[in-house]
């Protein structure tokens, strides 16, 4: 079986608020890319990695009468898919939603959120992730109360043969400090981002601590935002949020490889799923921001981690078609998953 993640940059402006793609020659989200270009190379970028499931992230909004699923299915329909049935955990209001294409002949999935309710008050021990989480992040003995701007979705899957597990996919806030005018309202907030993303992966942590006491087979993927070493703000709190959420010790920690790299060889060559302009450089930064981390008792059965990447995989690059249509299709590149399931 293959599971990807795939940030699909914007995939909410290409469509029509009939949940229909928009076959335009307007520009799309995608700097110098039309509507019918990036849905074009996003349709061979699906097609080409043939996965049974992948949770895509930034998928279109549910809301004013849009659906996600509708769109991902009118997609799916679009250009023949396998992964032609949709599903999603709670809609959020940025117009990014976290979402699942999968094939029903090969599996099926449930949103099944956990944790308690709340109100405004929160709580502190993994609430649900539409939810308050009650924290205290900077050691003023005043607790914070965190949100998700857009809520991991929480799956149970069921394969054709039977077997069971959980699906956690997401998508954490983004550091950047958008909308600061002065070096110092940057550096202010970066540091309360970075603090709320720590939050976030911290309540991750923990409802990921429920299902490995549980035994339940685990699989957390999506966009993380962050990684070992990516910013000089992560010195602050000691820890990035990637390295909160695989956890430690051989019964606790969850794998993906990519991370492992990153975090024993933090000086040399990594690998990148993202590649971004830097307009004030005028050149490219590449980043690892998207994994697949799974529990320790599925790791006999992972066969094949891959990142899609149009310059470093050597598929991809010596495949014109599919090295253009990564570049022009997002900012993300997929990370695929091969796994006997």
């Amino acid at each position: 079986m293959r599971i990807a993640t795939y940030n699909a940059e914007w995939m909410t402006a290409l469509f029509d608020d009939d949940d229909q793609p928009l076959y335009t020659d307007d520009w799309s989200q995608r700097y110098d890319v039309t509507k019918a270009q990036q849905l074009d190379a996003l349709g061979l970028v699906f097609q080409s990695i043939d996965a049974d499931a992948i949770v895509v992230i930034e998928a279109p909004d549910t809301s004013r009468g849009r659906r996600a699923l509708d769109a991902l299915e009118a997609f799916a329909a679009r250009y023949n898919l396998r992964t032609r049935e949709a599903v999603m955990g709670f809609p959020n209001d940025t117009q990014q939603e976290i979402a699942m294409l999968y094939d029903p002949d090969v599996l099926t999935a449930r949103h099944a959120p956990m944790g308690a309710p709340t109100g405004s008050d929160g709580r502190t021990d993994a609430p649900r992730f539409d939810c308050v989480f009650r924290i205290d992040l900077d050691i003023d003995a005043t607790e914070d109360r965190v949100v998700f701007s857009k809520p991991p979705m929480e799956l149970e899957v069921e394969t054709a043969a039977g077997n069971r597990f959980r699906l956690i996919g997401t998508h954490l806030k983004s550091k950047a400090p958008h909308g600061a005018r002065t070096r110092d309202e940057a550096m202010r907030q970066s540091i309360a981002n970075r603090r709320k993303q720590l939050a976030q992966a911290i309540w991750l942590r923990q409802r990921i601590d429920q299902h490995l006491e549980a035994g339940d087979p685990l699989i957390v993927l999506g966009d993380l935002n962050d990684g070992p070493g990516l910013d000089e703000y992560e010195n602050l709190f000691g820890r990035s949020s990637v390295e909160i959420i695989l956890g430690t010790g051989q019964s606790g920690k969850l794998y993906d490889p990519h991370a492992e790299m990153a975090l024993v060889r933090p000086f040399s060559a990594s690998p990148t799923t993202a590649r971004f302009f830097m307009r004030h450089t005028k050149r490219y930064m590449q980043a690892l921001l998207d994994y697949i981390m799974i529990s320790p008792d599925l790791r006999p059965k992972a066969q094949d981690w891959r990142i899609w990447h149009p310059m470093d995989d050597p598929e991809c690059w010596t495949n014109d078609a599919l090295c253009k249509a990564l570049l022009t299709a997002s900012d993300h590149f997929p990370v695929t998953l091969d796994i006997d399931l």
